[in-house]
């Protein structure tokens, strides 16, 4: 099983930064992609931003030119800087990767508890 440990929520005023941090353990065989999606009370849960082992990188537009997704492939750890923050941008994040624990299974999708981000002043 893999295991997603987030760190790096929390509040934050309009305009500021935040560096969200997701690190995988566990039995892992491979990864083929790590990402972040969010979800505010009362809305779907949505993609903000993905990266893939080859470094392929997708943003959704509300977060584009302000958020960066990179990784760190030895620590197996996906980071989120997240920068001008807005108060649309309070929700729930989620980390999430699409990886393999053995070659006799299909890669599959698993996910962080959840951190809060809260823009406000």
């Amino acid at each position: 099983q893999v295991q997603l440990v987030e760190s790096g929520g929390g509040l934050v005023q309009p305009g500021g930064s935040l560096r969200l941090s997701c690190a995988a353990s566990g039995i892992i065989l491979s990864i083929n992609a790590m990402g972040w999606y969010r979800q505010a009370p009362g809305k779907q849960r949505e993609l903000v931003a993905a990266i893939t082992s080859g470094g392929s990188t997708n943003y959704a537009d509300s977060v584009k030119g302000r958020f960066i997704i990179s990784r760190d492939n030895a620590k197996n750890t996906v980071y989120l800087q997240m920068n001008s923050l807005k108060p649309e941008d309070t929700a729930v994040y989620f980390c999430n990767t699409v990886a393999r624990i053995s070659w006799t299974n299909r890669p599959t999708d698993y996910w962080g508890q959840g951190t809060q981000v809260t823009v406000s002043s």
